[in-house]
């Protein structure tokens, strides 16, 4: 009877969009019992247990069929941390990008050494320790959002999340023409390819920020438009960068910064994502929840450990000891290190990216990356909820109205946040000691 379905059944990405989204909300109601729980351990955890390591409810089809909705989550977020980024104010805030630079050299040495140490040595140690200098920025955003966080400690450390992230992308990059030399490639290739990757991305990103910024200009009269306008343009970058082989991960990055940088009355730097916004953080850490690769840490336990230990050491001693130096207090130094430990997107992007040119390789690569992205996610989200309450800014856990039951997640859910927040990091900075320039 061909008007029945075929059995078995298939799923679509409709389908496990949905049930991502039915999964987090259950996570997300543990988390509420709990204060202390964050929801995206509460998301993740429900992730874990409907994933392919226990029940299989979601299976490695499943999750790669809902890849593209990942990808699209992750390019927003992504976009709302460019924000943080003001080209135009590097000139007067110097500090901060050597403070990064710093942080960041110390993670590739500190992570390179390490893995020597376990037998993980040459390219395979170049390219994790690069991978390495990366950090979460929705673990942090979702974090200080639901804590309602504000203060210098939390901008600076959008601001220096994003920088770890641009710096990982090019020293990723900058490896790869040794990669595509061991695997003798041609010339042209070894040198053509990392250049495509980070120009061709970057130049995406610019032209789709550029466009971004003369829509909202025109159309300003009705702002009721601009929500639209956004989205519709990061879903635009990330579509077009799968098309050309560029970095989806990148380009919405790049995207972000240019309409903060183009931007003078902030038309659209500000702009109003609302509670809606929450559904894209479920999607992602459910799927991260299911994706966690158990047996990866088991076979590679190791590796796994130095390189967590390493890189969560390197940051914390990186940005807390810059931050002292520079005048900063022992509270708001080491809280601002603790928040840049999470890390999850451009990681595993540059694991799936290195897996695709080099399967060989990637497979080292991909299993220690992966083992430690696993871990801290999971323990990422506590340890910066911890961290915001260490740091002396403004956090408030009880803001909620009568009717949401004073619960901070659903004070957090109801209450419209702004990108603006991020985008005023430079101003905030200065409010701290590694935010002034000399």
């Amino acid at each position: 009877m061909e008007f029945l379905p075929h059995w078995p059944l298939s799923a679509n990405t409709l389908f496990f969009f949905g049930f991502l989204l039915f999964c987090g909300a259950l996570g997300g109601y543990v988390a509420h019992r709990w204060r202390w729980l964050p929801s995206i351990t509460g998301f993740m955890v429900v992730g874990f247990v409907a994933g392919p390591n226990v029940l299989g409810v979601i299976s490695e089809a499943g999750l790669e069929q809902s890849r593209i909705v990942v990808d699209v989550a992750l390019a927003l977020i992504l976009y709302r941390l460019g924000l943080s980024i003001d080209t135009k104010r590097f000139a007067q805030d110097r500090q901060v990008v050597l403070v990064s630079l710093a942080e960041s050299a110390l993670t590739f040495a500190a992570v390179f050494y390490g893995l020597a140490q376990v037998g993980v040595t040459g390219l395979a140690a170049a390219v994790i320790a690069t991978i390495a200098i990366s950090s979460s920025p929705a673990v942090l955003i979702h974090v200080a959002h639901e804590m309602r966080a504000s203060g210098p400690v939390t901008e600076r450390a959008m601001l220096l999340v994003a920088l770890n992230n641009v710096i990982a992308f090019i020293a990723f990059a900058a490896v790869l023409p040794a990669l595509y030399g061991e695997a003798n490639a041609p010339f042209a290739v070894m040198v053509g390819a990392p250049l495509y990757q980070v120009l061709g991305s970057g130049a995406l990103g610019l032209a789709m920020g550029g466009l971004l910024h003369l829509a909202a200009r025109k159309t300003k009269v009705a702002e009721q438009y601009q929500l639209a306008l956004v989205i519709g343009a990061v879903m635009m970058t990330v579509g077009a960068a799968l098309v050309l082989k560029l970095s989806a991960l990148f380009a919405p990055l790049v995207l972000g910064m240019v309409v903060r940088s183009m931007e003078r009355a902030k038309l659209i730097a500000n702009i109003e994502f609302g509670s809606s916004f929450e559904l894209f953080f479920i999607v992602l850490f459910v799927y991260a929840g299911a994706n966690l690769h158990v047996a990866a840490i088991v076979d590679h336990w190791p590796a796994v450990l130095v390189f967590v230990g390493a890189r969560a050491a390197a940051k914390w001693l990186g940005v807390g000891g810059s931050a002292l130096l520079l005048g900063a207090s022992a509270r708001q130094a080491g809280s601002t290190g603790l928040l840049l430990l999470p890390m999850a997107g451009l990681a595993i992007g540059l694991v799936n990216t290195t897996l695709t040119l080099f399967p060989e390789k990637g497979a080292l690569v991909g299993s220690v990356v992966l083992a430690a992205v696993a871990l801290l996610e999971t323990l990422g989200p506590p340890i910066a909820a911890r961290a915001l309450r260490w740091s002396g800014d403004k956090v408030d856990e009880n803001g909620a109205s009568p009717s949401q039951g004073g619960h901070p997640r659903a004070a957090a859910a109801q209450t419209s946040r702004h990108t603006g927040d991020q985008a005023g990091t430079a101003d905030a900075a200065a409010e701290l000691p590694i935010g002034r320039s000399t």
